[in-house]
């Protein structure tokens, strides 16, 4: 357990990963029924970028502080639709303009969240998972929980709300991650195959990441979508060279907004590669 978030927030993963979950929230917040809300791996919610953790990498210039200032130049009007919503986020929590706080997702969820909705949060690491219930407050729609995020899966679904989203985003400290990943949302599905499920992984190597997709195929799980950010030459596997997302069951509009968004975040955030990949891993049925 040595993987830190604050190192990385705001990073062009995270651009990715959150513009995504606003997208899911908004479509689940469209009808009065409540919506449940499980994030396995969830962190502390919340990041000083400004701090000397942060600023020792320098992630989040290259990633959200470049994204914002694409903003500020003015967006075309089909990703400002797709976008307004996770920059005005970023606005509430930094409302003097200059980019000091991030939110991780169980921030955004709880932003996001309306009073009938409920979220689950769970964090392995003790000083995490302290951290993030004290960014949470006494907020009862929220549940904090140290554990381990794959035990969740099993534990906490089904939910009693028919709809919902699950977000799995683990470190890949473990050499079998991605594999994990797979066969630990199999077991999830299976007790809750109605909800919006988003698994999040890095790109080092093209062929890890392809075995996980034909894991996926494989498993004749239906509805199933692939949305991938390539910003470094897929010449070395010893850096993060993209990011990626298998969502299943998305929303029906979330194919199309990815179309326009994966194309600008590759422009704005790509360093020697400015690549996005969008397929229909299974497509719905």
């Amino acid at each position: 357990m040595n993987y830190r978030h604050i190192y990385h927030a705001g990073n062009f993963a995270d651009c990715l990963k959150h513009i995504v979950l606003t997208r899911i929230l908004i479509h689940l917040g469209k009808k009065d029924k409540p919506f449940f809300c499980l994030d396995s791996h969830a962190g502390t919610g919340l990041y000083d970028i400004s701090g000397d953790q942060a600023q020792k990498t320098g992630e989040w210039q290259q990633g959200i502080a470049r994204l914002m200032a694409e903003r500020d130049k003015g967006l075309p009007p089909v990703l400002k639709e797709i976008c307004d919503p996770y920059f005005d986020l970023i606005d509430q929590l930094n409302p003097d303009g200059h980019i000091t706080t991030y939110p991780g997702s169980p921030k955004l969820i709880a932003m996001m969240s309306r009073p009938q909705d409920r979220a689950f949060f769970i964090e392995k690491h003790p000083d995490d998972a302290d951290e993030l219930a004290i960014h949470c407050g006494r907020d009862r729609r929220l549940h904090v929980r140290q554990d381990d995020g794959w035990v969740a899966l099993r534990s906490d679904l089904p939910p009693k709300e028919r709809r919902g989203v699950v977000l799995i985003d683990p470190p890949y400290e473990q050499e079998n991650e991605y594999e994990r990943l797979i066969a630990e949302f199999l077991k999830g599905y299976k007790r809750w195959s109605t909800g919006i499920y988003c698994l999040w992984y890095p790109i080092k190597a093209r062929r890890t990441v392809d075995r996980a997709a034909e894991a996926l195929q494989e498993a004749g799980i239906a509805n199933s979508l692939r949305a991938e950010l390539v910003i470094q030459k897929l010449d070395t596997a010893k850096r993060l060279n993209g990011t990626g997302l298998f969502i299943i069951n998305p929303p029906y509009t979330l194919h199309d907004e990815l179309e326009q968004l994966l194309p600008f975040l590759a422009r704005t955030l790509g360093e020697t590669a400015h690549r996005s990949y969008l397929e229909w891993i299974c497509p719905p049925a």
